[in-house]
């Protein structure tokens, strides 16, 4: 099935681009969730609005993505949990709990899928976590991993 993008769907394509996409996909997926429609004569003359419309979008998302990649790079948070008597963390500090540091922090909400550590932190240390904020924009923040008293 031939569809149009309304909107930005990651790792498939950009809006007001034209593609054929399984049908099932397109009737389950991206229609009922208003990012695409069936790719009409009528919608394709629309086309064109779409897909400005989506890069005013995304120039904007990338401007805020920037700003808060500069707020965020290279800033510190310190993390404490629970630790066993053999020096390691009873369950482990992972992405939730980075981004809830974070959070608290900067006072500016921050989501746990943009957080993306290699492992869960599972001992004290200093450790460095990757946040990805867009396709192409990163941000590295530093974690202090502290046992708890």
């Amino acid at each position: 099935m031939q569809v149009i993008f309304l909107q930005d769907v990651e790792n498939k394509a950009h809006a007001g681009e034209i593609k054929r996409v399984a049908d099932g996909y397109a009737r389950n997926y991206l229609i009922p969730q208003g990012l695409a429609q069936v790719a009409t004569p009528e919608i394709l003359k629309r086309a064109h609005k779409i897909k400005t419309a989506g890069d005013q979008q995304r120039a904007r998302e990338t401007e805020v993505m920037e700003e808060l990649a500069q707020l965020l790079d290279n800033t510190t948070i310190t993390l404490a949990a629970r630790v066993t008597p053999t020096g390691r963390y009873y369950g482990a500090i992972n992405d939730t709990r980075i981004a809830e540091g974070l959070t608290e922090t900067l006072g500016r909400d921050i989501d746990r899928r943009l957080v993306s550590t290699i492992d869960p932190i599972r001992e004290p240390g200093e450790y460095e976590a990757v946040l990805r904020l867009s396709a192409d924009i990163h941000a590295t923040i530093n974690i202090i991993a502290e046992a708890e008293e």
